[in-house]
């Protein structure tokens, strides 16, 4: 895994909160054992920090036969590890400890109970090299990891995953073997700075042989990527180099910061693991960028929720209620009997749904395709797996998208149904011209009466020559009509009017509806990976 590298070091408390911020943001998308790893390592570390920050526990492990419990009893100065020629020899860690005081829960929790304390003591207790950089060392002795017994390897596998310190201790005959270097070191390629590798047993070799094993080994471990950490030559039979162990392990005792080290080293591990991509994002990188709302999807969504349906209703229906409010009243009665158009398709209630027509088979592809195109776009620059959360998200409210094009359409068609004022205006002088006209014919009708009874007719005013019970007559049935025609075609070009807004106002709401089921979900997984790759890029970025 390749990370891109910080350009500042990273404390391990941010390392550490960041490992665990990318495990929760991890949740149901990345393997759940990885996560729970990755979580381990957090825990674990909660509780090392806990526990006496001025000890260091160094362990000695190796393969059987490696010689590492002589060099245990070498570098603590007195025969507390059986040796013998009968394998394994090592069935429990055993702990030598230097500065004996704090160091008993962190043993607790290392699970050693068999435990020496070197140097000043109660009586009888190993008496050992003492220096300034010893207090605080305890160095555990491991059994075999190529025990034939499974307790012993399990019990190695425990204490390598937790010490502050490792020594693997290598012999000339097996230091190339594949089981050592596959199953643990390599896996431990960052934790150079928490590893040393001792090849023992050199006084075996001719004194030309080992400097050509040394370099050998280093060659192997390069290859492991453990290329800069320490290899000493020693031979603990003869004490070759156990003074150079010794006196390394008192400088990483001394500095305190060995089990800081390991676990920064077990936090870009767990990170590693959690996310094998090649590349991540750096520090003040954007990361992928957000995605927008398609003309597509919206277009497809607009015609799945029928809204140019409601907006030739809309017309319509405004043609159909000014003639109803503006009409002739005489003949106006005639336009109610026919079915209002918004009302037909349930547009004129809130709260109830509508009568639009179902999404037909094509119209239903064509969502359905713009969604996986709002899916693709957004995790375009997005490595697998999380891209396929990506996708999923702009598809996991879709089953909501039918009811909120419904709503939408319903309360934005409920302004479309308002009537103007002037309808008002109209339909009350439409009123007077029907008095006027049936004024006129009252009026002429008893002019006939009195004429038909022989009686004396009263005197008639008139309009220049037009009596006025012909004006009123005339003019109410003319008047009406006119301003019935006049009204309709304002009510045409009100009804296009109000067409355009409500297509826009649908178009608008259309849109919030897919921003909201559609986008928003989609962008937040994104933002979600990019913080959880910011998260992991802190987690396991390299030493500063």
């Amino acid at each position: 895994m390749k990370l891109l590298r910080r350009r500042t070091a990273v404390p391990l408390d941010d390392r550490l909160a960041a490992l665990a911020e990318a495990a929760d943001l991890a949740e149901g998308r990345l393997d759940g054992a990885a996560v729970d790893r990755a979580r381990a390592v957090v825990e674990r570390a909660g509780v090392r920090r806990g526990l006496s920050a001025d000890h260091t526990a160094v362990a000695l492990a190796g393969a059987t036969g490696s010689g590492k419990s002589s060099l245990f009893n070498a570098l603590a100065g007195a025969e507390l590890a059986t040796v013998g020629v009968t394998r394994p020899t090592t069935s429990k860690a055993q702990a030598a400890v230097w500065g004996p005081d704090g160091s008993g829960p962190l043993l607790d929790w290392l699970d050693v109970p068999l435990r020496h304390t070197i140097g000043a003591g109660p009586e009888g207790a190993p008496a050992g090299p003492q220096s300034p950089g010893s207090a605080g060392l305890i160095l555990l002795d491991l059994p075999d990891h190529d025990s034939i017994e499974l307790s012993h390897r399990l019990e190695v596998d425990r204490l390598v995953g937790v010490v502050d310190l490792l020594v693997w201790v290598l012999d000339p005959q097996k230091y190339a073997d594949a089981a050592v270097h596959e199953r643990y070191l390599r896996p431990l390629a960052r934790h150079r700075d928490v590893t040393v590798v001792v090849l023992n047993q050199i006084d075996r070799l001719p004194a030309r042989a080992v400097a050509r094993c040394l370099d050998d080994l280093k060659g192997l471990l390069a290859a492991d990527g453990l290329d800069d950490v320490p290899v000493i030559g020693a031979s603990a039979r003869t004490g070759q180099g156990v003074g150079e162990l010794r006196a390394l392990l008192d400088r990483r005792v001394a500095q305190r910061r060995a089990w800081a080290s390991r676990l920064a080293a077990d936090a870009a591990t767990a990170a590693t693991a959690l996310w094998k991509e090649e590349d991540l994002l750096d520090e003040g990188a954007a990361g992928p960028s957000p995605v927008t709302l398609d003309r597509s999807l919206t277009r497809a969504l607009e015609e799945a929720a029928a809204v140019p349906v409601v907006v030739r209703a809309v017309a319509k229906a405004h043609v159909h209620r000014s003639i109803v409010a503006t009409g002739w009243p005489v003949t106006r009665w005639l336009r109610r009997l026919r079915p209002d158009p918004l009302r037909r398709l349930h547009l004129t209630r809130g709260g109830v749904r509508t009568s639009l027509p179902p999404a037909t088979a094509v119209q239903v592809s064509a969502v359905d395709t713009a969604l996986r195109d709002v899916g693709a776009a957004a995790a375009r620059d997005v490595p697998e797996p999380w891209a396929s959360s990506i996708r999923h998200a702009a598809r996991s409210r879709a089953g909501e998208l039918t009811d909120a094009l419904d709503r939408t359409v319903a309360v934005t068609s409920l302004d479309a149904s308002r009537a103007p004022r002037w309808w008002r205006a109209v339909g009350a002088l439409q009123w007077l011209m029907v008095v006027a006209t049936a004024a006129g014919a009252l009026w002429l009708f008893a002019l006939f009466a009195v004429d038909y009874l022989l009686l004396t007719r009263p005197p008639t005013p008139t309009l220049g020559r037009v009596p006025w019970p012909t004006v009123l007559l005339a003019g109410g049935v003319l008047g009406g009509v006119f301003v019935a025609l006049l009204s309709r075609a304002a009510a045409w070009l009100g009804g296009r009017r109000r067409a355009r807004r409500t297509a826009k106002a649908l178009r608008a709401g259309v849109e919030r509806v897919a921003h909201d089921l559609v986008v928003t979900p989609a962008n937040d997984e994104l933002s979600r990976y990019t913080h959880f790759v910011r998260a992991l890029a802190t987690a396991a970025a390299e030493p500063g």
